[in-house]
């Protein structure tokens, strides 16, 4: 007998058309973020869900009204919107796609880097706006990359390709902060593991690639931006809420640093309303890292793969999140 399975994203058709011979698939085309009460409603006789995007709080008080599922397969490496804890309770495996998209988001917060460093989008909308009219002064200089100090926060597999990208293409000097040593990354790109507070200090570009945890929020603050070098650009291609926004914001209008580029947010999408809106010296993209015709692709993919041997009670595999749960 088939078991019932809930879509909540929209996916390629080829990966749809594989759920709905795997299972009775229900396709919920709402925002489960606005309509979580249907969306649980949905869930009621469900076996298994699948789809991304889920800021709703997958927790206790929700799995005690889905009391059928086994499993849920997110179309993400972040799942910070799961309680592990909750999920072992109530016995549902959790799976992600941590691999396929390493390559296409160490590409993007690259690309953050190297723009905000030589302001290409500012520079680009002076031209649009018609007011490049004789040589470029040095107001609008932008920083050199090639050489210079990147500091990597977290080393986890997109860290260790922004590594790779800095020290083999720009020969840059790899320094990073992460709980444990990577002996491999420290031999292969001449890296070398600092406290957090000395990664601030000695980097000229601090990214930040950190899963979201308890001890990781608002990591940040303050206190911490003022370690920064004036000169140092920040980047943030993990979660918006592992920096004090209303800090950086401060330190970018007081220029304790001089730029950061951010694909992350505390709220998303970012309010029209954000300050963040009106300083020059923040490149802004809208979560986008994996966004490309060819990694959503492998994303969904790796998700559907997922979702299918979690309901066949297959071993884990290393895209389970939470194999304790068995």
């Amino acid at each position: 007998m088939k078991k019932n399975v809930v879509l909540f994203s929209k996916i390629p058709a080829d990966q749809q058309a594989r759920l709905a011979q795997a299972f009775n698939l229900t396709l919920f085309e709402r925002n489960p973020n606005t309509d979580t009460k249907a969306f649980i409603q949905a869930l009621a006789s469900a076996d298994g869900m699948i789809g991304s995007n889920m800021p709703t709080r997958i927790d206790d008080e929700f799995l005690t009204q889905t009391p059928k599922l086994k499993a849920a397969a997110t179309i993400s490496v972040g799942y910070d919107n799961y309680d592990l804890c909750a999920l072992k309770k109530h016995g549902v495996r959790l799976m992600n796609t941590p691999k396929v998209l390493t390559e296409s988001t160490a590409d993007l917060i690259f690309t953050l880097l190297m723009a905000t460093a030589r302001r290409t989008v500012e520079l680009s909308n002076l031209i649009h706006d018609g007011k490049w009219t004789k040589s470029i002064t040095p107001e609008y200089f932008g920083t050199d990359i090639y050489g210079k100090t990147i500091g990597i926060l977290g080393m986890g597999r997109i860290g260790k390709a922004i590594a790779k990208r800095a020290h083999c293409g720009f020969d840059m000097n790899v320094i990073y902060y992460n709980r444990s040593a990577h002996p491999d990354v420290e031999q292969a790109y001449q890296a070398k593991r600092l406290e957090l507070d000395g990664v601030l200090s000695q980097a000229d570009f601090v990214v930040i690639i950190l899963p979201l945890t308890d001890q990781t929020k608002r990591l940040i603050t303050k206190q911490k931006l003022a370690l920064m070098k004036p000169s140092a650009i920040l980047i943030n291609g993990a979660r918006g809420a592992i920096v004090d926004e209303q800090a950086l914001i401060e330190a970018l209008k007081n220029k304790t640093i001089k730029a950061a580029g951010l694909d992350v947010f505390e709220v998303e999408p970012l309010p029209t309303t954000s300050p963040l809106m009106q300083l020059d010296n923040v490149l802004l993209s809208p979560h986008v890292g994996s966004a490309t015709v060819e990694t959503r692709y492998a994303m969904a993919k790796c998700a559907v793969d997922n979702i299918i041997a979690a309901l066949k009670d297959e071993k884990p595999t290393e895209n389970w999140v939470n194999p304790e749960v068995g």
